[in-house]
């Protein structure tokens, strides 16, 4: 599958190491999803992460940022979903919401589309 080997240890992660690692990128900062994966996998003592576990849970983290800033919450506080994101990324073009939303957002800290 990919970029992964057979007999590699996996890291299968859950929603919230998802969640947790893209809140812990700075604003500024962008990390593709094979990045993302890699440092997930170093951070809990695997060699690689499951890919398609991460790109279901990246659209759960975008589509309840979205849900909590609808709700009301600052752009502050939801995860910053778009440093993980762009035009390019499969999950961009599945969110309900529509890609604007994370151009929008990448445009706003200087990020590449």
């Amino acid at each position: 599958m990919g970029d992964v080997i057979e007999g590699q240890p996996m890291l299968v992660p859950t929603p919230r190491q998802v969640d947790d690692f893209i809140r812990s990128i700075p604003e500024g900062v962008e990390m593709d999803v094979r990045a993302l994966r890699t440092a997930l996998a170093v951070e809990h003592g695997a060699e690689v992460t499951c890919p398609v576990t991460t790109g279901y849970h990246s659209r759960t983290v975008a589509e309840a940022a979205i849900e909590d800033l609808e709700r009301g919450m600052a752009l502050s506080d939801i995860a910053p979903f778009w440093r993980v994101l762009d035009a390019k990324t499969p999950t961009t073009r599945k969110l309900s919401f529509g890609a604007e939303f994370v151009a929008a957002q990448r445009k706003r800290e200087g990020l590449k589309p």
